[in-house]
Formats: structure tokens, sequence, C-alpha cells
């Protein structure tokens, strides 16, 4: 049996109870206690349930530990909440929101975009080597534009196929190039996207070392969840797993982890 397999202490389960808002009485039902949740565990997923590893905005407006996305989710009061809340978010912009490596739609905290953009952003020098053209020819109108709808975007864009417009979008996610700045439902349902520095302009030029950003990262997961699993770190984050290892060792060699056995780290503020 692997570490991943291994049930968690059930006082770390608890711990985790806590802090991701897994009971009714903690549950998330507005915005503003969303961002709160959000600045106090620093990044979360947005909709994923009790399947994947990590806290995330779903779980906390259920208020349970265990939660999973019904079938059929557009009569579900639970998920519909979640996504009201989330596109609240999105609206007001006091937060991160965007897909990072996997596809993970994510929120982060202000204070810790400068790490997650010295580990996946791109710098205006990299685009033309490391952006696909469809990309290039999207952020190209976006800088001149700085806003635009989905549909109206495709179109200036040159990048008609809507599969090959979807990847470009992603990709500049991925690289803190492009985030939503809005979403609208009527009279059509759209995503406004934006320069990622329209909103985040400070963070984006703070420099931080990838030594620092990765251990930051691991911090500020480790201080919500008490205790990783082998691979969690990276499961979560996207990063991949050397790099969640060094962000991990960095924080036992402070004094703010200890090893319980290999890729298993425990937050030591748990142990008391």
């Amino acid at each position: 049996m692997t570490a991943t397999q291994l049930p968690l202490p059930e006082e770390i389960e608890l711990f985790r109870d806590k802090m991701w808002c897994r009971e009714p009485e903690l549950r998330i039902e507005e915005a503003l206690a969303a961002e709160r949740f959000i600045d106090r565990l620093v990044f979360c997923a947005a909709l994923t349930d009790s399947r994947r590893a990590g806290p995330s905005l779903y779980i906390a407006v259920c208020g349970r530990r265990d939660t999973h996305t019904p079938r059929n989710v557009q009569k579900d009061p639970e998920t519909s909440l979640a996504w009201t809340i989330k596109d609240e978010i999105v609206r007001r912009g006091r937060v991160y929101y965007g897909k990072l490596q996997g596809g993970r739609s994510t929120f982060i905290s202000r204070r810790l975009v400068p790490h997650f953009h010295a580990l996946l952003g791109l710098m205006p020098g990299e685009e033309k080597s490391r952006l696909s053209k469809p990309a290039q020819a999207v952020i190209k109108v976006l800088r001149k534009e700085w806003e635009m709808g989905t549909r109206d975007l495709r179109n200036a864009s040159g990048v008609k196929e809507r599969s090959v417009f979807t990847k470009a979008i992603d990709e500049l996610q991925r690289s803190f190039k492009v985030i939503p700045g809005e979403i609208v439902y009527a009279p059509k349902f759209t995503y406004i996207w934006t320069l990622t520095e329209s909103r985040f302009q400070d963070e984006l030029a703070c420099v931080v070392t990838r030594e620092e950003a990765l251990k930051e990262i691991a911090r500020a997961y480790l201080a919500g969840a008490g205790m990783t699993l082998r691979g969690e770190l990276a499961r979560v984050t996207g990063l991949s797993n050397p790099d969640a290892g060094i962000g991990n060792w960095e924080l036992v060699d402070e004094g703010f982890a200890t090893r319980v056995a290999p890729g298993v780290y425990r937050l030591k503020q748990a142990d008391s």
C-alpha cells in the first residue's frame, strides 16, 4: 500500500474540516466569505469535490467532508450557489482566478500570485518561442483592446476554430497572461477575457526566486492541510513531484514541517 492510499490520521481530517470549511456551521454562503476563505488558505480549487485532493470552494459551500458533484448539476442548489459565488468573485477581481497546469481552475490570494507567476509565467521575451501561434494571435488582440468576449476575440484574432481557440486561451491562462474578467449569461453565455496585468500588475512585477516560490506554495498548502501525503501537493498545484518535494524539504529545514515518511510531511503546529 502506498502513502497516497493510507488514510490520514483523524486529527488531521478534523484539522482539515475546520480549515477547509467541511463542517455545516462553517459553510460558505456568499462571495465576501469566500474571499476570506481563499485569503486564509492562499489558494484552492474552484469546483472540485472530495474525489480530488485539496480544498475547494464547492466543498466549502457544501460544508461536508464527503461531497460529490451530482449528475444533474443544473437542479442542484449547492452547485448553483458555488457557481454564483465563483462568478461574483471573478467579477470583483480581488483574488486571482484562472486555469493552472492540468486545467485546474484555481483561486489564488494576491499575496501568492507572484510565487505562482515565478514558476508558471512567461516573460515578454519568451512569448514568441514558447507560446503557440494561436495564443500569440489572441494576446496580440487583447493588448490592443484590453478585454473582449469569447466570440469577438475569436473573430478578431482569426482563431475561429473553437477547439483551437480554447487551447490557446488555456495556454495563456497557464502562463499568467490572460484571465476571465467577467462571466456573462445574457443575452448569451460568454466569458469576458482580459489581460492578467490589468488586475494584478503589481503582483506580476514582484520578483520572486524559484526556490522561494516553491517553499511558499508548499507552506500555504501545508498550513491549511496539516499534512501532505506522497504526491498530494503536486496533484493539487500541478507542480512536478520533484518541485513539490523541494518546497516541502525547505519547510523541514526551516522547522515549519516534519518529514513523517518518504513524501509525507506534517505541519509541526498540528503535532502540538
